[in-house]
């Protein structure tokens, strides 16, 4: 999964990247709102964290423009948090939910993850398909409650696989979400990863769909379910 940090402080903006990086997403940041408009309206993210008080353009204004141009990414906002209007300001212009600062950076991770969960379609923290369980706080993965040992780039695939269980995702679509914007993005990479992963939670889990790209199915399940 790739998100988006826009965020004016040095400082909290190298411990977002790092919290999200340990927490397994893909991340870009940006330090304005110039940049941090630019690549939300020109990137593929599941989710951005973005401060509203930024220099050059505003957070709320970056935000009216993203909804004005049709952008449905889950959006959490940072806020001061005596500054109850901005929260309203926030969801006014279309933000999913907010977090003050300061804060804990593990309450940001809990509400990030349900913002990707809920824009996914799934209410639970837990995600399954079949006997293969993925915990997203832990960044467990299990095959009938075996434990699968699987490395960053493998648990990011297999996390948005997850999320969108039973889809033909394209071979570009993967390529966009689990790499972050600097990733030397050889598309073959891909297919290596696809088959590490059929190695580790069973073959016939991962199906590849000719000229289409990959889907991730329970093999257990009847025909037409």
């Amino acid at each position: 999964m790739r998100c988006l940090v826009v965020e004016d402080d040095p400082d909290l903006r190298r411990q977002l990247e790092r919290a999200l990086l340990d927490a397994g997403y893909a991340v870009d940041v940006a330090s304005d709102g110039e940049e941090g408009h630019f690549l939300g309206d020109t990137e593929p993210y599941d989710a951005i964290i973005l401060d509203l008080g930024l220099p050059v353009v505003d957070g709320v204004t970056i935000l009216e423009r993203w909804r004005k141009a049709g952008k449905l990414v889950p959006v959490l906002i940072l806020t001061a948090r005596d500054r109850w209007s901005e929260k309203v300001a926030g969801f006014d212009a279309g933000a999913d939910d907010y977090v003050t600062k300061p804060f804990h950076m593990e309450e940001l991770l809990a509400r990030l993850r349900a913002l990707v969960r809920r824009a996914a379609g799934h209410a639970t923290p837990a995600l399954e398909c079949g006997a293969l369980r993925l915990d997203s706080r832990a960044q467990r993965a299990t095959v009938d409650g075996n434990p699968v040992k699987l490395t960053s780039h493998e648990l990011r695939l297999l996390t948005y696989l997850m999320h969108h269980a039973g889809r033909v995702i394209p071979r570009s679509e993967l390529i966009e979400h689990i790499y972050d914007q600097d990733f030397d993005r050889d598309s073959n990479t891909i297919e290596v990863f696809v088959g590490r992963l059929r190695k580790k939670i069973g073959q016939d889990r991962i199906s590849t769909v000719r000229g289409l790209g990959y889907q991730l199915l329970d093999p257990d399940a009847p025909l037409g379910v």
